[in-house]
């Protein structure tokens, strides 16, 4: 029975989402992640020619970068378990899931300006080489994007705490069709950048073994 009832809520939940399919916002993202996607190839295959062209040395990444690919690993993890609290309705859990989020997310931003402070220390500055000038320039962006994603989530729990203060407002808030789209369109978004960052960390690892 459960399953049966499982399988129902996806297929209406499936239904939902292709009526939206054209949605503003649906169709903004798209291109917003298919720009980044290009924008972040055509850096990678730029550093690849600048090492190849004028035989750069490689460049060793600090072991923080490897472990902020796990903090944003969870992050991902609590952006699925906030969706997950919403179609349930649980909203406790909901708004923990959220704050698990954004406290990941500053963690790694924090995370982030360590591996910048450990390449300072190596004497690697974004002037040093061409190499070292796509690293600072692509993770940069990265953490630019993260920056960027930090105040729809603000915006999320901030509108949860507001809302969800009696039980017919956390029925309206929860029944809200494009709510439940906006929300998985910042799950994609964060899904995104936690793939992101696993290609560009696995891309100058390789770089880092190729001399």
């Amino acid at each position: 029975m459960n399953n049966y009832q499982d399988v129902q809520e996806e297929t209406e939940e499936h239904n939902e989402y292709q009526n939206f399919a054209f949605h503003p916002y649906n169709v903004l993202l798209t291109l917003v992640l298919i720009g980044v996607t290009g924008l972040f190839l055509a850096l990678s295959g730029a550093l690849i020619y600048s090492r190849v062209q004028n035989g750069l040395p490689p460049l060793k990444l600090p072991w923080i970068f490897a472990l902020n690919t796990v903090i944003l690993l969870g992050s991902s993890w609590t952006m699925m378990q906030a969706k997950k609290c919403y179609r349930e309705d649980d909203t406790k859990g909901y708004q923990n899931m959220l704050w698990g989020t954004v406290i990941l997310s500053l963690v790694f931003m924090v995370m982030q300006w360590v591996g910048w402070q450990q390449l300072f220390a190596n004497n690697v500055f974004i002037n040093s080489s061409n190499s070292a000038g796509y690293l600072y320039v692509i993770s940069g962006l990265h953490f630019a994007h993260v920056i960027a994603g930090l105040p729809f989530l603000g915006f999320f729990l901030w509108t949860a705490r507001k809302r969800m203060v009696e039980p017919v407002s956390v029925l309206v808030y929860f029944s809200d069709p494009e709510k439940r789209l906006k929300l998985r369109l910042l799950t994609i978004y964060w899904h995104f950048l936690d793939a992101l960052w696993i290609y560009l960390v696995i891309f100058f690892f390789i770089n880092q073994l190729v001399q």
